[in-house]
This record gives C-alpha cells, sequence and structure tokens, in this order.
C-alpha cells in the first residue's frame, strides 16, 4: 500500500498460527510474545518454519530499511471464497455436506481450534495493513473454542436446516501414517493486541459463519448449473 506521495505506506506479511507449533495447555489462550514448541523436523516442519523464518525476514527488513511491515497470524479463517477443495477441515465438512456424505473425522475428534468467519478476519488484516509500522498481530476470534467433532455437529446441524442434510459424522483413520504427526492438540488466540492496538472486534460467530459459508456455496452451486 502506497501513499499519496507515492512512499510506501503499508506491507502485510502472512504469517501462520502454525509458528507457534503445539503450545503447551499454559500457553493457550496464545499471546504473540509466546515463542512457540515447534518441531524443525517432521511432515510439518517445512511450513512451520518457513513462516517462522518469513517473519525473521520481515524483522530484520523492517528495522535495516525503515519499512512500514506488519505480520498477521491467521487463526483458522473460514468462510466465502475458501474453496471446497481446500483439504482444510471447514471446507471439507462443507463439502461433505453439500454432496450429501457422512462427515468423516480422520482422528478422535478431540483436538480444540478456534474458527475464525472471514469477514471478521479480513477486516483485521485491513487494520494490519494501515498500521504503518512493524508489529505483530494474532488475527482470529478467542472463542469459543471448540473440539472438531463439535464443529463437524455444527455443520452436520446447519445442513439439515438449510437443506435436508442427513448425513452421519464418522471417525476413521488416515491412511497417510504421518496425518497427524505433530498436529496441535489445542489452537486459540490472545487477540488483546489487535483488539487494544487495532480496535479488531470479531463478531461473527462459529455457528452463523457456518450457516452463511455453506448458503453461499450451494447458491454458488446452484448458479453454476
Amino acid at each position: 500500500m502506497y501513499s499519496d506521495s507515492g512512499g510506501l505506506r503499508g506491507f502485510l506479511f502472512f504469517s501462520s498460527s502454525e509458528i507457534y507449533g503445539d503450545p503447551a495447555s499454559d500457553a493457550i489462550p496464545t499471546a504473540e510474545e509466546y515463542r512457540g514448541n515447534v518441531s524443525c523436523i517432521g511432515p510439518r516442519a517445512c511450513y512451520d518454519e518457513s513462516k517462522r523464518f518469513g517473519e525473521t525476514i520481515c524483522y530484520v527488513y523492517a528495522k535495516t530499511a525503515a519499512t512500514p511491515i506488519t505480520v498477521a497470524r491467521p487463526f483458522n479463517n473460514f468462510g466465502p471464497g475458501m474453496r471446497v477443495g481446500d483439504r482444510r477441515l471447514p471446507a471439507d465438512f462443507a463439502n461433505c455436506v453439500l454432496e450429501g456424505r457422512d462427515i468423516v473425522i480422520l482422528s478422535d475428534g478431540t483436538p480444540t481450534r478456534t474458527f475464525c468467519y472471514v469477514a471478521d478476519a479480513v477486516s483485521g488484516y485491513l487494520k494490519c495493513l494501515l498500521h504503518g509500522q512493524f508489529e505483530v498481530f494474532n488475527i482470529g476470534t478467542d472463542k469459543p473454542e471448540i473440539m472438531v467433532r463439535e464443529l463437524a455437529m455444527t455443520y452436520q446441524q446447519a445442513g439439515m436446516e438449510l437443506f435436508g442434510y442427513s448425513g452421519k459424522v464418522r471417525y476413521e483413520t488416515s491412511d497417510d501414517a504421518e496425518y497427524l504427526t505433530d498436529n496441535p492438540n489445542r489452537r486459540c488466540p490472545m487477540i488483546d493486541k489487535a483488539r487494544a492496538i487495532l480496535q479488531y472486534d470479531p463478531r461473527v460467530d462459529v455457528e452463523e459463519g457456518v450457516r452463511r459459508y455453506l448458503a453461499f456455496l450451494k447458491h454458488e452451486a446452484e448458479n453454476r448449473t
């Protein structure tokens, strides 16, 4: 983003909540100051470590070149615009509902997450971009922190209410032996800093967000036929 004079006013780097790895219970909710519990080897390491390295580059460049870089750490965004083939949980569950298939969870469903609706997330990113100086912000919602199985049941209920979905929630094991390796048990951001500095205030709860997302995907599918 450039100012009227042509100078750089803001630069936004999209990092990830994955830079925290698998936080200990006393680090939940997780603040930006938490340094992480991340494995540097393993099936998830290339993503986690690349984001951590990206933040380091941003920090060094902001300090040495006086560049107004702000880092956003997204926490499980979902909603309209997320492709059903995305392969993350909200998209996988939505695809199952739209196709009338059972919702399949490839774990015991107990890991917990918070899920931030896209409109709230985008408002946070715009506020980060306009911040105009180096800082790091968690962007997501801090409540409710729910189990994966609870998210699945939310999709099940919303699908039933919106278009008569009758599928079940089932539990299976992935064919990939490393599927759950280093998978975080809990993921919940502390967003006090974003609230105080950016006036960031996510408002759409997960139940309403799921209904909006499914309604959007159904409308999109109907308009393609």
